[in-house]
């Protein structure tokens, strides 16, 4: 994703006005895919965000035409029926919810381990648990349609990856209150967690249809191309989130990380995280050729979510540029030239 180019960055009294995006497009080759239940999924899935989390009018555009998690969902499981894919379209939009919730300053340690604390008891029971908490309404509706068909493994391991993005939640907010700027180790290190990856990967079983057993998931083989696939995601999401985040004053990027820990400029962590989502892609394709066998039966469900894992991977870069989150209306332009124009810093 790193190919010779030739445009110019432009830059005033030596900071940048501008850089390139890595060449996802010609160098990461998996088909992008949609799915063809998109649009009655998605105009049923901004109805449930409306209604079921009871957002204002404002907040309740954006979801829809801003953050498209139908779209996203669409993208990443593009073989789920109409039923499967409102339910992973319902948890996405559930994500940007909390996540945007868990971002606003007033928020700290303690209430994100609150909101953990009521989630995981609405999925550990979402018929019978009760609660008046928004966010967790919404989890007792998404996670009683999920555990209509989702297996008890796949059940289990979902609690278990949500358990992991709160605290890792909770340890960003604690370390962002702080001011404290992690290394490009640990940063990595919590990413894997924060991603909010990883119970997306539980999606894909239930999406297909599918319940591997703990063998399958534990082995090291898969561990190797879930981490490849939950690395490329992040990477790639830092990169395309840069401009939003730079302009916000975050510090929760690799990025910006590498620019101050290792002294790059704004082009060279680009060019990194670039170089580190090829590397993302040489990885799954190591792995996926070295795959042992566990039984003819197995072995096919076993595909199936190496399947769902490449979708995740191409369906992230597309979402990313049909969404107008990172890029606003200008996603198709910046497509084709790869150039984004850097948004000026907005007051503190």
């Amino acid at each position: 994703m790193t190919s010779t180019v030739t445009h110019t960055v432009t830059c005033s009294d030596s900071e940048p006005t501008e850089f390139i995006l890595p060449d996802f497009f010609s160098n990461c080759r998996y088909p992008m895919r949609l799915n063809s239940h998109h649009d009655q999924v998605s105009y049923a899935s901004d109805q449930w965000a409306r209604s079921e989390a009871n957002l204002p009018e404002s907040k309740a555009l954006k979801y829809s035409t801003l953050l498209r998690p139908a779209y996203f969902a669409s993208s990443c499981y593009p073989d789920a029926d109409a039923f499967h894919l409102r339910v992973c379209a319902d948890f996405l939009g559930w994500t940007f919810i909390i996540d945007d919730w868990l971002e606003l300053d007033k928020f700290e340690v303690n209430d994100a381990l609150e909101i953990r604390d009521c989630c995981i008891s609405a999925f550990r029971d979402p018929v019978n648990f009760q609660t008046e908490n928004h966010i967790a309404k919404l989890c007792k509706s998404f996670f009683s349609r999920f555990k209509e068909t989702a297996g008890p493994g796949c059940t289990e391991r979902f609690i278990q990856r949500m358990e992991l993005w709160y605290t890792s939640a909770a340890k960003e907010m604690d370390s962002r209150a702080k001011g404290y700027v992690y290394d490009v180790e640990s940063y990595i290190e919590l990413r894997r967690d924060l991603s909010g990856c990883k119970p997306c990967f539980s999606f894909i079983e239930f999406a297909c249809r599918i319940d591997l057993p703990d063998e399958v998931i534990s082995h090291p083989v898969i561990i190797a191309l879930e981490e490849a696939t939950n690395d490329f995601v992040a990477w790639s999401n830092d990169i395309f989130s840069y401009n939003m985040e730079q302009s916000n004053h975050s510090t929760r990027n690799l990025v910006y990380i590498l620019m101050v820990k290792q002294g790059l400029d704004l082009q060279g962590a680009i060019d990194y995280c670039g170089r580190l989502c090829d590397i993302c892609v040489q990885r799954f394709e190591k792995n996926r050729a070295i795959l042992p066998s566990w039984g003819e039966e197995v072995d096919k469900n076993v595909a199936i979510y190496v399947q769902g894992l490449q979708n995740w991977i191409a369906g992230s870069v597309q979402w990313s540029f049909e969404s107008t989150r990172y890029f606003g209306k200008d996603g198709h332009i910046v497509k084709r030239n790869r150039i984004v124009k850097l948004s000026p810093k907005r007051p503190f």
